[in-house]
C-alpha cells in the first residue's frame, strides 16, 4: 500500500540500520580493548570467571615476588655468614699458632688480643646484619615467606652465630693448654657456622624451586584467562566487515525508503 503517513519500509531499514551500528560498535569496543568480555553484558559468567583467574593470577604473582625478596634476604644472611666464615678460620689458625711451644708468653698475648678481636667481630657481625630490620644470625628472627593460600608458605627460622651461640666466647689462646682446647672449640664453632649456612643455601634451593612453579601456574592460568577474555582478532575483523557492509546497506535503503513517499505526492498535483 502507497502511503504517506506511515513509511514501514523506512521503520523497517531504520530498525535493521540500528542493529548493523550497534553490531559494529560492539566490534569497534572489542577490537580496540583487544578484550572479548567487556562489561557484564558480553558474558556474565564469563566476566566472573575471568575476575576470579585475575586475582589467582595476582595472587601468585605477588607470592613469586615474595618468594624473591626471601632468597635476598636470605642471600644478606649467607653472605655474612661468609665473612665469619673467614674469621673462625683466622681464629683457628691463631689458636693452631698459639698451641707450639716456639712462642713466648708475650707473643701469645699478641695472638690472643687478635684472637678476641676476631670474636667480637663475630659477634658484631651477628648481631648487626639485618634485612628490613630483621636479624637472624642472632637467632632473633624466625620469618615466613607467603606465596599463596593460608598454609602455602615456608619457614626460615634463624641461626645463633654470635659468640655465645658458637661457644667462642670463654675461649681464649694465652696459653699451650688454653690454645690446644680452642682447637678443639673452634672446630664444633666452624661446624655450627656451616650447619647455619647450609640452611640458607637450600632455602634458597627450595625458594627457587617454587618461584619456578608459580611463573609456570601463572603462565597457565594467563593461557586460560585469554581464552575466556580476550578478543580473537581474525574473527572479530570479518564480522566488523561485516556489519560495515549492512551499515552501509542500511544507510542506502533507508534513503531509499524515505524517498518512496514522494512518489505519492505525485498522485496528489
Amino acid at each position: 500500500m502507497l502511503a504517506i503517513k506511515n513509511n514501514i519500509m523506512a521503520a523497517n531499514a531504520a530498525r535493521h540500520l540500528g542493529v548493523s551500528y550497534d553490531a559494529l560498535a560492539k566490534s569497534i569496543e572489542r577490537l580496540s580493548s583487544g578484550l572479548r568480555i567487556n562489561s557484564a553484558k558480553d558474558d556474565a559468567a564469563g566476566l566472573a570467571v575471568r575476575e576470579l583467574m585475575r586475582g589467582e593470577i595476582a595472587t601468585l604473582q605477588q607470592g613469586a615476588r615474595n618468594a624473591q625478596d626471601g632468597i635476598s634476604m636470605l642471600q644478606t644472611m649467607e653472605g655474612a655468614t661468609a665473612t665469619i666464615d673467614t674469621a673462625l678460620v683466622r681464629m683457628k689458625q691463631l689458636a693452631e699458632q698459639a698451641s707450639t711451644g716456639s712462642y713466648s708468653s708475650a707473643q701469645r698475648t699478641i695472638m690472643d688480643y687478635e684472637f678476641d678481636e676476631m670474636a667480637n667481630e663475630i659477634d658484631r657481625i651477628a648481631t648487626s646484619t639485618a634485612f628490613n630490620g630483621m636479624t637472624m644470625l642472632d637467632d632473633s628472627a624466625t620469618v615466613t615467606i607467603r606465596f599463596g593460600e593460608e598454609d602455602d608458605n615456608i619457614t626460615i627460622a634463624g641461626s645463633n652465630l654470635t659468640k655465645s651461640g658458637l661457644s667462642i666466647n670463654a675461649a681464649d689462646i694465652s696459653t699451650v693448654s688454653a690454645a690446644t682446647s680452642a682447637l678443639a672449640t673452634m672446630d664444633a664453632a666452624i661446624s655450627t657456622k656451616d650447619t647455619a649456612r647450609a640452611k640458607f643455601g637450600y632455602k634458597m634451593n627450595r625458594l627457587e624451586s617454587t618461584i619456578s612453579v608459580l611463573n609456570n601456574q601463572v603462565e597457565n592460568l594467563m593461557t586460560a584467562e585469554s581464552r575466556i577474555s580476550d578478543v580473537d582478532v581474525a574473527t572479530e575483523m570479518a564480522a566488523m566487515t561485516r556489519n560495515q557492509v549492512l551499515a552501509q546497506a542500511g544507510v542506502s535503503m533507508l534513503a531509499q525508503a524515505n524517498a518512496i513517499p514522494q512518489m505519492a505526492l505525485t498522485l496528489l498535483r
